[in-house]
């Protein structure tokens, strides 16, 4: 692994506040995640778990610290330069899958692809990333709520890596399905990662966490 992190925060904190008092969401995280890691994060409810991957994942901003991906300070981008990077480089794959429910599996998948590209998919990318999820033509022109809950997580892990992401964040990939279905799902994300992405996992199940290759835990918004 090339020993410069491939995300790096430093004394990262995340404040809300509120009018009976501030909530520390975060206080003061540093951590370094080289390219290529499978990391699961882990902790009881409410601990910050989904503030630090919505931080990886620049869907929020610090109130204080540096966050640092591949090299560039996101504290130093605009608007414009943060979508393009969550656009370009980060892939999500969300507990409750997040479809567009008036649009298609297929539709769903090409969505982000329309958004970089600025035209449909002419090459057949997303028809074989849906094939690989185990989503056939038949069933990708089915809309969300006509499909399983594990038929949607693999149209979302598709639609995540419609753009080819290095980064891979996950916030209970398998919070809503049976164990069989979401031991199939993490076996995919795990192949993910032997292919070369890096994957970070929000998780409560040890089971889950075990398909990682390092595993911290935060308690009251600081790493355990």
């Amino acid at each position: 692994m090339n020993s410069t992190p491939l995300i790096e925060l430093r004394e990262v904190s995340k404040i809300y506040p509120l009018p009976s008092g501030d909530v520390i969401a975060l206080d003061r995280v540093s951590l370094s995640i080289q390219e290529g890691e499978f990391m699961a994060i882990m902790g009881p409810s409410g601990s910050g778990k989904s503030t630090l991957l919505n931080q990886l994942g620049c869907l929020d901003r610090p109130t204080s610290g540096d966050l640092i991906i591949d090299g560039k300070n996101t504290r130093d981008m605009d608007d414009r330069e943060l979508t393009s990077l969550r656009l370009n480089t980060i892939g999500y794959i969300f507990q409750k899958f997040n479809l567009i429910p008036l649009l298609t599996a297929y539709e769903n998948v090409e969505y982000p692809f329309l958004m970089k590209h600025r035209k449909p998919d002419d090459t057949g990318h997303v028809s074989g990333l849906l094939s690989m999820m185990g989503i056939d033509q038949a069933l990708a022109i089915h809309k969300p709520p006509e499909l399983s809950g594990g038929q949607q997580q693999r149209v979302a892990v598709a639609r995540a890596l419609v753009n080819d992401p290095r980064i891979l964040l996950c916030d209970e990939p398998t919070g809503n399905l049976d164990s069989v279905t979401g031991g199939q799902i993490m076996e995919m994300i795990a192949d993910l990662n032997r292919k070369g992405r890096t994957v970070l996992m929000v998780t409560h199940d040890p089971t889950v966490a075990q398909f990682a290759q390092r595993t911290i835990i935060i308690r009251d918004g600081r790493i355990a």
